[in-house]
């Protein structure tokens, strides 16, 4: 063979070398990948060609699936009050793709699952349809019910609820909200309406229970409560060396107190019970940034959560002088909280000071009702002792009890209620409208049932009529009623 021809035929096996090397990679190495990729027509057309497994609360299903025609997309994803529970749902859409359960479980509800293999084999062989599984959750309907019915007409703002002693998510709400099935299809109309919501200034789609964080104000004042009594150098009943006023080190600025309030040597009751600044502000600064950021992690701040959403980290800096320090430990400054990190510290103080990790999906269920996995409760840190857990409780329910305290309106007949407000600044040189919290545990005596934190962002009240004991506190109330009253 002379050279020119040898050239070409080494040439043209390299070429079907390439090939064949092309080929294996694409049939073996990306076979997985290219089969589950969302642009992949196949993935949307096989997801939507069964109604998807149902999401259950309380037994019952808060979601379902309609035929639909015109389309090779055959069903569409429906939910039953949509706006309430898509906090908790997600979105399931074939035109822009699914969210948190919805997408987190879509293996489950779409029956694709590996751990369904069994369950699928058996049904080929039987040649019944394939059906999609189950996703049990743990909330209470009652106390979404109230959470959101609570909200709504308040413009802005969130409530998470928790079980303190299994960590069990209870309620989940988020106002605006939106329908998720007013975008479930792969119409125009349904773009349209998907566009607008994601366009909206007030952010509908935005889960401000997991995903947005806000200055927590006063309601921080339960972790450096928390940090106070753990170092030992602090007792509820005791006076604290606090003047007033009480000037920041560093600085020639005196910390603030909303009023005129009993703050001068104030002690640790007095001091949560009317919300003493400087009471608070000056424990934050003299147990120093090092002392709080391990405090406030123990709680779960600069960690993310996933349960099993993720819900965005909460923030209290490492790198703080003593004035900053001070600021933060009365939750301004950097400080930043999530609805839930709020009321996983409710949980944690309610339940003699252990952390559960928060969740709200108990099962996941074949289509025959088989159990395919169950979340056991798990510990996540002892922030503080059970004997130091049970001060800070009954500091929690002077707030709420006695004459004075800024928590009157959670009271419950018949239930030990645990509180704190916190009214939180905002923008620049405090010009917003301030963020309303009220962070509470409820407890009867069988045990302590729910621990709920609640966040006003953006009310229709007038400046001077916002607070966390007038705007936030009543909804806690209607939400641990709920919870106390379904037992």
């Amino acid at each position: 063979m002379n050279k020119p021809l040898r050239r070409i035929a080494i040439f043209c096996g390299l070429l079907v070398l390439t090939l064949l090397i092309r080929d294996n990679w694409l049939q073996y190495v990306k076979a997985d990948s290219l089969a589950s990729d969302d642009n992949n027509r196949r993935v949307a057309i096989a997801r939507y060609s069964t109604p998807r497994g149902d999401i259950i609360v309380d037994g019952k299903s808060i979601t379902g699936s309609k035929a639909t025609s015109g389309t090779d997309l055959k069903y569409k994803r429906t939910w039953k009050d949509g706006p309430m529970w898509s906090p908790v749902t997600g979105y399931a859409s074939q035109v822009v793709g699914a969210t948190q359960i919805e997408s987190i479980e879509d293996g489950i509800l779409t029956g694709n699952d590996d751990r369904l293999f069994f369950r699928n084999t058996l049904d080929m062989i039987t040649g019944k349809k394939k059906e999609g599984g189950n996703v049990v959750t743990t909330l209470n309907a009652k106390a979404q019910e109230a959470a959101y019915d609570g909200l709504k007409n308040r413009g802005k703002g969130a409530v998470a609820a928790i079980e303190p002693s299994t960590g069990k998510i209870l309620a989940l709400a988020s106002t605006p909200s939106y329908d998720p099935s007013s975008f479930a299809g792969n119409s125009n109309d349904d773009g349209a309406t998907f566009s607008k919501l994601d366009k909206d200034k007030d952010k509908p789609l935005l889960n401000r229970a997991l995903r947005e964080t806000y200055p927590p104000g006063s309601t921080f004042k339960l972790v450096t409560a928390a940090a106070a009594l753990e170092s030992g150098d602090y007792d509820p009943d005791k006076k604290t060396q606090t003047p007033l006023p009480w000037t920041m080190p560093g600085t020639t600025t005196p910390l603030k107190n909303e009023g005129n309030i009993p703050c001068e040597n104030a002690t640790l009751r007095v001091a949560l019970k009317v919300s003493c600044n400087t009471v608070f502000g000056k424990i934050g600064s003299d147990l120093g940034n090092e002392k709080m950021v391990e405090e406030a992690e123990k709680f779960g701040f600069n960690k993310q959560q996933f349960v099993p959403v993720r819900s965005n980290a909460s923030n209290f800096d490492d790198d703080m002088n003593p004035s900053q320090t001070a600021l933060s430990s009365i939750g301004q400054y950097n400080t930043a909280a999530t609805p839930l990190q709020m009321a996983m510290v409710a949980s944690a103080i309610a339940n003699d000071g252990k952390l559960m990790k928060p969740y709200m999906v108990d099962q996941l269920q074949a289509s025959n009702l088989d159990v395919i996995e169950k979340t056991e409760p798990e510990e996540l840190s002892q922030p503080l002792s059970a004997d130091n857990a049970q001060k800070l409780q009954s500091m929690m329910e002077t707030v709420v009890n006695d004459p004075g305290g800024t928590g009157g309106n959670a009271k419950i007949a018949g239930a030990t209620v645990g509180g704190k407000t916190g009214t939180a600044q905002h923008g620049v040189d405090n010009s917003e409208k301030p963020y309303a919290w009220f962070v509470s545990y409820a407890k009867t005596s069988s045990g302590t049932p729910v621990a709920v934190a609640v966040v006003v962002e953006d009310s229709d009240a007038s400046r001077q009529d916002i607070s966390g004991g007038g705007l936030a506190a009543p909804i806690a109330k209607s939400v641990m009623e709920a919870v106390i009253n379904s037992k």
